[in-house]
């Protein structure tokens, strides 16, 4: 059975011995792949870091988080670009509209978001979309650059159904976390309306621990949780579920 967590900021850790835990306590539990967004250009180095020291299961990728689109993204943005020319990467993220912590930066995120899409489609890459308190206006930015040339995954998804829907419409995955396993969320009851075929899982830790170890770090390790949780929710076996969802993001990433 291999697991693929497509979202960890698992590079956050930065005590030697705790990260080699980490990974190790991964490999244990099937966790082979783990994809790796940076947030801005001062995390990179911490990426490509924990990319180097384990290569054979770490996969990096590179964006502007909309958190971090300040007066000056688009310098920011050119630092963290130069970076992608001199090293491989598999996807721009985590990019993306954020209005839960600050509404006065639309306008800029908008570009922002706007001028990595264009930058995916230059280097024919996925994305991968940070999403909050924003449906509206990141699909509507979606529609207007929509392509076979724009793919990817919808980090982090806790949209409704009808949401869920629209995403799929527009040939993006939804990216399911520890939220899933929240006994209120109503995640569960949009994952077990979804095809597993547009599914892929993830943990964003250190964020969003899954039951037994919400409000808690979260880690990579713990996506057995919520692959199991997506397992009962359509009544199939875990290992089925990690072999589709990490075809998925095999074909989502394209390694």
């Amino acid at each position: 059975m291999i697991l693929t967590d497509t979202h960890t900021h698992l590079y956050y850790e930065t005590d030697d011995n705790k990260r080699a835990q980490l990974i190790q306590r991964c490999k244990e539990n099937n966790i082979s792949r783990l994809f790796l967004p940076n947030v801005d250009a001062s995390s990179v180095p911490l990426v490509f870091g924990l990319v180097n020291e384990c290569p054979d299961i770490c996969y990096p990728m590179l964006g502007l988080h909309p958190c971090n689109v300040k007066a000056d993204w688009e310098n920011e943005l050119a630092i963290i670009q130069k970076t992608a020319e001199q090293n491989k990467i598999v996807a721009i993220g985590e990019i993306g509209i954020d209005l839960y912590w600050d509404k006065t930066t639309l306008p800029q995120q908008i570009k922002a978001f706007k001028a990595q899409i264009a930058w995916a489609k230059t280097l024919k890459l996925p994305i991968v979309i940070h999403c909050r308190d924003a449906f509206n206006a990141v699909f509507e930015v979606l529609e207007q650059e929509q392509g076979d040339d724009l793919r990817g995954i919808f980090h982090c998804f806790t949209g409704n159904l009808e949401q869920a829907q629209k995403t799929i419409e527009l040939g993006f995955y939804l990216g399911i976390g520890g939220v899933v396993t929240y006994k209120n969320s109503g995640l569960d009851k949009v994952v077990s309306e979804i095809d597993l075929n547009r599914i892929v899982l993830e943990t964003d830790s250190p964020y969003l621990a899954p039951i037994p170890y919400r409000g808690k770090p979260n880690e990579s390790s713990y996506l057995i949780y919520i692959a199991q949780k997506v397992a009962d929710l359509h009544q199939t076996s875990i290992e089925n579920v990690a072999a589709i969802t990490t075809q998925n993001s095999k074909l989502v990433f394209g390694v």
